[in-house]
């Protein structure tokens, strides 16, 4: 989480766009985003030349060409931002507006990266050089802490403090899953190199850029010393959809700057008939939006074959079966309800999953994890898609504590659970015997069906009471007696003494 000076600095950035007339929360992460994907891309490119040196391999710089701006010819050089940061405000301006910008909207000539398809209308609205200026400095200073911070991720955090400045920020589920809990989901479903992952509902690609860090962790050899890996790295391995083009364009900066040349970030609506995926995925990670309901005339007739529903949180869990491959795996997060509702819709959908698929786990989460946006209590589904059952016992765990305060505050604090749920998962043949009382236990299949498929946890937990034993009333009344003795003594010693002094 940002925190501290980077905050402070992140705050002053915002009220410089205010004071130069752009208001619209909007408006602005998209130009700050603009700005970053353009200071980005000085960043990998130097890193890329320097790799290039150290390996003896050939690499042609994206700014190698000459660029027509206005009536004079200049070099891709100009174009860095290392190069027009240092120029006056008002060549800065004109480089930026009309070199700069259309630069980076012709990436990719080809048009079919997922960051030139959400550029092509991008605008640059910074009304004045001065305001430039001033802007670019902020974000250097905020870059130069950035960069003194231990934390691998802390530009995906900048993204999340940015989207919580939306006045809609947490509405229709349009906020941020925090991104230790998706590093949880990401440790849990461990990606490999051969997989391909989806998060239908992607919002900024934190799932999609959490599993590309963990994968180079885990496999940097493997994947880029093969061709045809870092291929499926850079190409096909991530895919993510939303309805929202500024979260695109977002998530498309946000997964480039992270390395992935060309993930597929596409505009979709997930839940209609636009979305034609079945089984395609051997991942997904999602915290798919929980917005109420939807007309059943714009959701794909397939989904409501599964469950006949206007409940986004059910329709998505019946997507994400239709689109995974066969023994494909799902981790996603579902608010309580979808845990022990009783219409026919979440009685359907829970049937689907342990009946015909299989039920690996699920994950109480406190109601905390979600504040200051929302405080619903979730839990976190694990899945496999088999279409032909499989589900024998399903793992619980009670989450008490994620390493923040649970208030809107989220300070950090030293209770965590989140390595305890990691290790344990990664370890069910030590958990067979653990007891209905402790933290994490195992619920026969059979005991789910007989609880009419309610997977809440609190309807297997045991709950032990311990007697406490309190003194006779007299006892308690005789000690209070003592103590206001005590009092009235003190204050009677006291008084002497005032008295003796004057």
């Amino acid at each position: 989480m940002i925190t501290g000076e980077i905050k402070s600095k992140i705050d002053s950035l915002w009220n410089i766009f205010a004071a130069g007339g752009l208001t619209n929360p909007l408006d602005v992460i998209e130009q700050i985003t603009y700005l970053m994907f353009i200071r980005d891309l000085d960043d990998i490119d130097n890193i890329k030349s320097k790799e290039s040196i150290m390996l003896r391999t050939e690499y042609m710089s994206i700014f190698h060409d000459e660029y027509q701006l206005v009536s004079k010819k200049i070099t891709g050089e100009q174009l860095k931002w290392s190069s027009f940061r240092d120029m006056p405000a008002a060549d800065m301006y004109e480089t930026l507006q009309l070199g700069v910008f259309p630069f980076i909207k012709s990436l990719h000539g080809d048009k079919k990266s997922a960051y030139s398809k959400y550029m092509d209308d991008a605008i640059f609205k910074i009304p004045t050089p001065q305001l430039l200026s001033k802007i670019v400095d902020s974000l250097d200073e905020i870059y130069e802490l950035l960069n003194n911070e231990s934390k691998k991720d802390t530009k995906g955090d900048l993204y999340e403090y940015l989207l919580s400045k939306l006045s809609s920020a947490g509405r229709n589920g349009q906020f941020r899953t925090p991104r230790h809990i998706i590093r949880m989901m990401v440790e849990l479903m461990e990606p490999k190199p051969d997989d391909i992952i989806c998060d239908p509902s992607c919002g900024t690609s934190g799932f999609l850029v959490s599993a590309s860090e963990y994968l180079k962790e885990k496999y940097l050899e493997e994947i880029f010393m093969n061709t045809e890996n870092k291929e499926h790295y850079n190409n096909d391995m991530f895919n993510g959809y939303d309805m929202d083009r500024t979260m695109l364009r977002i998530g498309a900066m946000n997964m480039m700057t992270h390395g992935i040349e060309n993930p597929s970030i596409e505009y979709k609506d997930s839940l209609s008939d636009q979305n034609t995926d079945i089984n395609k995925y051997s991942l997904i990670l999602a915290n798919p939006p929980f917005k109420g309901s939807l007309d059943y005339d714009i959701v794909s007739t397939n989904l409501l074959k599964v469950t006949k529903t206007k409940k986004t949180e059910l329709l998505f869990l019946a997507l994400f079966l239709r689109m995974l491959k066969m023994g494909g795996r799902c981790a996603s997060i579902v608010p309580d309800g979808v845990l022990f509702g009783s219409s026919k819709a979440h009685l359907d959908m829970r049937k689907e999953i342990i009946d015909n698929n299989r039920l690996e786990a699920m994950i109480s989460m406190p109601s905390g994890v979600f504040k200051p946006y929302a405080g619903v209590s979730t839990g976190i589904l694990i899945f496999t898609k088999t279409c032909h059952g499989g589900t024998d016992k399903v793992w619980f765990y009670d989450m008490k504590a994620d390493g923040y305060s649970l208030d809107d505050k989220r300070v950090k604090i030293e209770d965590n659970d989140i390595p305890d749920v990691v290790e344990r998962f990664h370890n069910l043949d030590k958990e067979l015997d653990r007891e209905r009382t402790e933290n994490s236990f195992f619920v026969n299949r059979q005991e789910i069906i007989d609880n009419n498929y309610d997977l809440s946890i609190n309807r297997y937990k045991k709950v032990e009471y311990v007697a406490e034993f309190y003194p006779e009333p007299m006892v308690i009344f005789e000690e209070i007696k003592n103590m206001e003795n005590e009092i009235t003594e003190v204050l009677i010693e006291l008084e002497d003494l005032i008295n003796e002094k004057l």
